[in-house]
């Protein structure tokens, strides 16, 4: 594989997202053989060296000698959050240009991409026993329950919000009920200066191709034993890392909520529909992405080249 030619100008950070199942890692690992680089994991889970199976890390064989950074980087009784995430990785990438012109970032996690890209909002220090109590509503009431104190307190927020993910609700009421002033409040829309270039691309795939490789993809965590791994997590099953899909579905199994072959069809539906909320989040902003198939290799080298010399 040939390198590029040109020596790049400056510093250049490349966003590499798309949902699950597209096919990142190979696309990312190939980049970083290409540019002679090394790669950051901006996945909110994969942080986590208990969380392996279901979270799709990529394997010593898949990394292919390329590091990945953010990768079994904490432990799943530690805390980390986006903003912790922006911090690290800037100090991280400070370093990392000192001997590479290119780095690349790639993940699912909307939320912790945009931390790096633009930073974070400022927010107020929140009680920690209010999010026990939210945490508590959530498992005696549901969400339903939070999404309309939220609705009452932020109307704004609410309107925006996913609605079906209940860390981003219950996130906005611990800073609603700790501060006294509605979340949206302290949402800023100014965007960091960062002191690199910044060439973001979207994987995609025909919704079908996309929706059978996550099928597959279930079928093979089944396989490796995500059911242990689950079982293994099962007391820290109230962490915010496991609030997401892979998981609560076999907690609600262990806890007997519906059998077994309910939760592999329910696991399947609802990776689907992560994968249609990260494509959602991803397009909200159609200027900022410039989508490919994983397979244009040809085509997505011209375009990160060409970028490269502007």
């Amino acid at each position: 594989m040939q390198h590029p030619p040109e020596k790049t100008t400056g510093n250049y950070l490349i966003v590499v997202v798309g949902p699950t199942a597209v096919g990142k890692t190979d696309l990312c690992v190939k980049l970083a053989t290409y540019f002679n680089s090394e790669v950051i994991s901006a996945d909110s889970r994969q942080f986590y060296r208990e969380m392996t199976i279901g979270t799709a890390k990529p394997t010593i064989a898949e990394q292919q000698g390329i590091p990945h950074h953010f990768v079994d980087s904490h432990a799943i009784t530690e805390e980390y959050n986006a903003g912790a995430f922006e911090q690290d990785a800037l100090q991280l990438l400070a370093t990392l240009f000192e001997s590479r012109d290119v780095v690349i970032v790639t993940g699912g996690s909307g939320l912790y991409v945009r931390a790096l890209c633009e930073g974070m909002d400022e927010m107020p220090e929140t009680d920690p026993a209010i999010r026990i109590a939210l945490t508590h509503t959530f498992e005696t009431e549901g969400l339903e329950a939070l999404l309309n104190q939220l609705q009452q307190l932020d109307p704004d927020y609410y309107n925006q919000v996913d609605k079906a993910n209940p860390q981003r609700v219950m996130r906005a009421l611990e800073v609603c009920l700790s501060s006294g002033q509605p979340y949206s409040a302290f949402r800023k829309s100014e965007r960091a200066v960062r002191p690199f270039n910044i060439i973001k691309i979207g994987l995609t795939r025909d919704r079908q191709e996309l929706y059978n490789r996550i099928d597959k993809r279930m079928d093979l965590m089944l396989q490796q034993g995500l059911l242990e791994e689950a079982k293994a997590l099962y007391p820290y099953r109230t962490h915010n890392a496991l609030q997401t899909v892979g998981y609560k579905e076999i907690f609600d199994y262990l806890e007997g909520k519906y059998d077994w072959d309910e939760a592999v069809r329910l696991l399947k539906r609802n990776s689907r529909r992560y994968a249609k909320r990260q494509l959602t989040w991803f397009t909200k902003h159609p200027e900022e992405y410039t989508w490919f198939h994983p397979q244009q290799w040809p085509e997505i080298v011209e375009f990160i080249s060409r970028e490269l010399r502007k």
